[in-house]
């Protein structure tokens, strides 16, 4: 539904208000690369938190997503939220974009812009760099828990050349007591984990894309966020995305 804001000046002594329409804000996808294992990490889990929660960028929507990697995890303490898929996603970033190679912690931003997880100041660029890109609409609609699963259904505007379709099903929020390794003794706390990414289609050239979804979820009580978004083959720039909560 569109939002709208009203204008309202002095003409001819008459009141005259006039509805304008709000511009949508800017969707930015945030990605960090992260590990409970990792003692410089958890500053940066607490700015992707601050980022999510304040959203501190004027017209803009921070989609943040915490993706927890796997090379921590033979030193004194297993992340229980790791991936080997995301290790894959970070390296293949680590080669796109001309990084020394995958650490934590790692911002991308929008799939193109890399830099260190606690650079705030960087982080700030980015965002702003982001901004300024042109966006493909994606919408998610119809999200539902089902025996299990989340069925839901997307849709994107067509696009002048192909691109690849995923969809990352993330808890909203987690906590853990470390026992171990360099974060020994101390409770992190965690925003949008990713706990499944799938690519689940492609946008093929001048045309929209749309998908029935369904994917199982673990626990069907806690809450999560269902983040689609498109990106340029082979892990490119990301051209859109869109996030839907559910439950709690």
């Amino acid at each position: 539904m569109s939002s709208f804001r009203f204008v309202c000046g002095l003409t001819l002594s008459i009141l005259a208000c006039v509805p304008v329409k709000a511009e949508s804000p800017t969707p930015v996808l945030v990605e960090l690369f992260t590990s409970e294992g990792c003692s410089s990490c958890p500053p940066a889990d607490a700015l992707l938190r601050t980022l999510d929660s304040t959203q501190p960028v004027s017209g803009v929507q921070l989609i943040v997503l915490g993706e927890h990697v796997d090379y921590w995890d033979d030193q004194g303490w297993k992340d229980a939220y790791s991936s080997h898929a995301l290790t894959l996603r970070q390296e293949n970033y680590a080669r796109n974009l001309h990084a020394k190679g995958p650490y934590t912690p790692q911002m991308v931003v929008d799939g193109n812009i890399e830099f260190s997880g606690n650079d705030t100041a960087r982080a700030e660029q980015a965002f702003q760099t982001a901004r300024t890109l042109p966006k493909l609409s994606i919408r998610i609609s119809s999200v539902k828990v089902e025996k299990g699963a989340v069925l839901a259904h997307l849709e994107t505007d067509a696009l002048a050349a192909k691109a690849e379709v995923f969809v990352a099903l993330s808890l909203d929020r987690g906590e853990s007591q470390v026992h171990r390794g360099e974060n020994g003794g101390h409770r992190l706390e965690h925003v949008s984990i990713v706990r499944n990414l799938t690519k689940v289609g492609e946008v093929k050239s001048n045309q929209a894309f749309s998908k029935d979804l369904r994917l199982g979820v673990d626990s069907p009580e806690k809450g999560y966020r269902l983040i689609a978004f498109v990106q340029e083959p082979k892990q490119g720039r990301i051209l859109g995305a869109a996030v839907e909560r559910i439950g709690e």
